[in-house]
């Protein structure tokens, strides 16, 4: 399989600020459809924190052109599919169909981004399912310390410190005046991408593009550069009792590196040995097998736009946290202070280098791929020089990637379990 690069991506920049990128694909007759606006979470008030989600689940609710039984009833006809979300950063949307079905997903897809009407009675039954979520959140110990991380590690007026989806007294007070506002304000073509991956030529896809979104006009919310945030100086906690439960769960973590970092890699290859490489890294041959101390122990580094969270997720025995803590907190010393075997680091840069190509068998893999090379300007040849990136990296940058983010006795803690955790 060839790597996506500047020889086989068509890469165009619309005048009203949309980047289009168009890979063919013919070796099936199915294209994918993906892209990102330029507005999410980080344009919401905090005391509407859920908002821009809202208005992503709504915008397929009904638009000037076609009810919401309409625009599904469209995509069911031809066997595609077409969805919305809203993160912090930005608000995704995607689709699948067959090649010959891709004018009318076009169609539908810029009818749903740019004429939302928002129906007063649709909107009540969306907001009834977000309640229900959030809800049912209330008594998920795993969702439950992964919120309370973010609240414990974040400025509470950073965005990174808000729920995403909101909360139920959030979300109950939004009415369909601020749906429509916060559409208005922010839902525009400056800053927009889209990738077409399949069985379509480049110009044609172009062109269909051009007929969809070409004369769109707008900008989105103006943004502040988002804020550093430093490592806690000592150890922070936050605890969520619920109870009933016969599982606690921990999230143990840092703000870490953006994704833009120039460190970044070299962080994500110390992830990959923490916590992920084989079955969960260090964490879950230590913590897991070898001490029987938690179901699940894992590492995750988000990266992202901003400092996204770098953090270690279990689920253990509550009669285990404090055990499991300890153990979880030796290994992040251990990765810190002492330099990674070069065969440990060999291992885990080939499942890096030798996990690419998977992630590419896909049409909707390589989408992902080359939106991701655009929205953090890595350069369209980044995938091919990928392998080369990965094998540079030393154990004294893996060292130094460890002791720049991570630090066993300075650390947020959350863990959400009974009362007796």
């Amino acid at each position: 399989m060839s790597i996506p690069g500047p020889s086989d991506i068509t890469r165009h920049e619309f005048p009203n600020g949309i980047v289009a990128l168009i890979r063919e694909n013919h070796a099936s007759p199915a294209v994918v459809v993906s892209g990102s606006l330029t507005v999410g979470a980080r344009d919401e008030e905090a005391e509407k924190a859920g908002l821009a989600a809202f208005t992503a689940n709504a915008l397929a609710r009904g638009t000037v052109h076609r009810t919401f039984d309409q625009v599904y009833e469209a995509m069911e006809s031809i066997g595609a599919t077409i969805g919305f979300s809203a993160g912090i950063h930005y608000t995704g949307f995607g689709a699948k169909s067959l090649a010959e079905d891709l004018p009318l997903v076009m169609d539908v897809l810029a009818d749903v981004l740019r004429n939302p009407i928002f129906p007063p009675t649709e909107m009540e039954k969306l907001r009834g399912e977000i309640l229900t979520d959030l809800k049912e959140r209330r008594h998920n110990t795993r969702q439950m310390a992964a919120l309370a991380f973010r609240e414990a590690a974040y400025p509470q007026e950073h965005p990174y410190s808000r729920s995403q989806i909101g909360y139920e007294e959030t979300i109950s007070n939004i009415s369909q005046d601020d749906l429509v506002a916060f559409y208005r304000g922010g839902y525009a073509p400056l800053g927009m991408t889209i990738g077409i991956v399949g069985a379509v030529e480049a110009e044609r896809a172009l062109d269909l593009v051009a007929r969809a979104f070409g004369d769109w006009k707008g900008e989105p919310y103006p943004r502040d550069p988002l804020p550093p945030v430093a490592r806690p100086p000592q150890p922070r906690q936050k605890r969520v009792v619920i109870p009933g439960k016969t599982q606690a769960d921990i999230v143990l973590g840092y703000p870490g590196p953006a994704r833009t970092d120039p460190a970044f890699l070299d962080a994500a290859l110390c992830n990959t040995i923490l916590g992920v490489f084989g079955m969960m890294g260090r964490l879950g041959d230590t913590v897991r097998d070898e001490q029987g101390l938690a179901y699940y122990c894992y590492s995750r580094v988000e990266g992202g736009p901003g400092p996204g969270p770098w953090s270690v997720s279990a689920g253990v025995n509550p009669s285990n946290v404090e055990r499991a803590l300890a153990s979880i907190r030796a290994e992040i010393r251990r990765i810190c202070r002492e330099p990674v075997e070069e065969e440990e680091l060999a291992d885990s840069q080939a499942f890096l280098v030798g996990s690419l190509p998977l992630r590419l068998e896909t049409n909707e893999g390589v989408t992902r791929a080359i939106l991701d090379m655009e929205r953090y300007n890595l350069g369209l040849d980044y995938l091919q020089r990928y392998e080369g990136l990965v094998r540079a990296i030393t154990p004294q940058r893996i060292q130094a990637a460890a002791q720049k983010w991570l630090d066993a006795d300075r650390y947020v803690l959350a863990v959400a379990g009974p009362e007796e955790v």
